[in-house]
This record gives structure tokens, sequence and C-alpha cells, in this order.
């Protein structure tokens, strides 16, 4: 289901922070909130790019899915962060599918209001310039992963970027299944598994109910 939005929900996403509130007034009868439920698939991969999607609350996973349907999970996204725009910019399909992980609230931008919201302010352009740029270091950075560390370089890796800082302890608060850590890693549930193990008992983690607390000697190498 689709609503209208206020320009007061637009000022807080990253994105529109900088816009003067007329822009902002103009940006919100272009811009609809739009819910959905745990596992909605919002895009599909090789589908035609028609919309921006900006995040209000919730998680999404962005992953691919081969011809016998093992899944990789390139990233998953939160509150502020936004998708869609790859194909906006290069009018190619879809390269990913993104799907809910919990209930969430997005706003929908289409293709013609985002390029003309792109040419009419600078500081968005700029957003998405550095949105892009930083996904293509995170890439750079799992290639680099994968082809440098064992699996439990990577799973520690994966966890201190999962982490935020609560205080003064990093922890990973939202919810990460074995599952899900193991196709983002490119490994088997049970190799995770196993190293989670390892890792509580070695004391480079802990588990406190559905969170997990790393401790200072988790860093992998660099």
């Amino acid at each position: 289901m689709a609503t209208t939005v206020s320009p007061a929900i637009l000022r807080t996403v990253p994105l529109f922070a900088s816009f003067p509130d007329e822009q902002l007034r103009t940006l919100a009868t272009l811009v609809t909130r739009r819910s959905a439920s745990r596992g909605s698939i919002i895009i599909a991969a090789g589908d035609p790019t028609d919309s921006l999607y900006i995040i209000l609350s919730g998680r999404f996973k962005v992953m691919m899915s081969d011809a016998e349907g093992k899944e990789v999970i390139l990233a998953i996204l939160s509150g502020g962060e936004f998708f869609g725009e790859m194909g906006l910019i290069d009018d190619a399909p879809r390269s990913a599918s993104v799907v809910a992980i919990e209930p969430c609230e997005l706003l929908v931008l289409t293709r013609r209001d985002f390029k003309k919201c792109m040419v009419d302010n600078a500081d968005m352009a700029i957003g998405v310039m550095r949105g892009l740029v930083r996904r293509l270091r995170e890439a750079d950075r799992k290639i680099g992963s994968l082809a440098l560390l064992d699996v439990y370089g990577r799973v520690a890796r994966l966890l201190l970027d999962m982490a935020e800082t609560v205080d003064g302890q990093k922890m990973v608060t939202k919810r990460l299944p074995k599952q899900d850590i193991a196709k983002m890693i490119g490994a088997s549930r049970e190799m995770v598994s196993r190293v989670m193990k390892d890792l509580q008992t070695g004391g480079y983690i802990e588990m406190r109910g559905s969170s997990i607390v790393l401790r200072d000697t988790i860093a992998p190498p660099e």
C-alpha cells in the first residue's frame, strides 16, 4: 500500500537533508510512502528499472541467485540507505533482487522524478555518487576478503562491518542468522556454525540473546 509523505519525514532522510524547504514541499508531492511485509520482493533481478527506493525503517537484503536457486547476499540495507539507483543512471535492468527481511517502510521516487531531482539539486547528485562509490569500495573489500582471508577472517570481518557501538562495546544488535552469514561470505552454514562456536569458545565474541558482543581481539588482519 502506498501513501503520501510529509516534508518533515523527507527532512530526516540523509539523501534529502540539504534540500531547501520549498524543494522538500515539491518533492513531497512526487514521493510515495510504501509498506512492505517480511519476505516481500521489492525488486527482482532482470526487471526493468523504474524507481529509486529510500528506506525509512526495517532491513532489506540485496541478493543474487543462480538457476539452481543458490543464493548470495550482496548487502544488508537499513534505514536512511537507498537502492535502485544504478539502473536509473545507466538504463539497465535490475542487477539484483531486494527482499524485505522484516516489516519495512520506504519511499518511492519514479525514474522521471529522480532524474529531475538529480539535475535540480547538486547535493542529491553528490549523495547518490557517494553511495555508488561506497558500494564499489565495499565490493572491492568483499572480493579481497574472499581471495585473501579464510572463513574465520571473513566471519570476523563481516561481524565488525555489521557492528555498532553500544555503551562503549562493539555489538551486532540486529538478528543475523548463520544461513545469511554463509550467503554473505561464500561458505556453508555448517562451517559458519563451527566458526561462530570457536569464536565464542575462544572469547572473541559473546552471545547476549540475539545480540553478539565483539571483543577487540576479533579483528582480522588487514
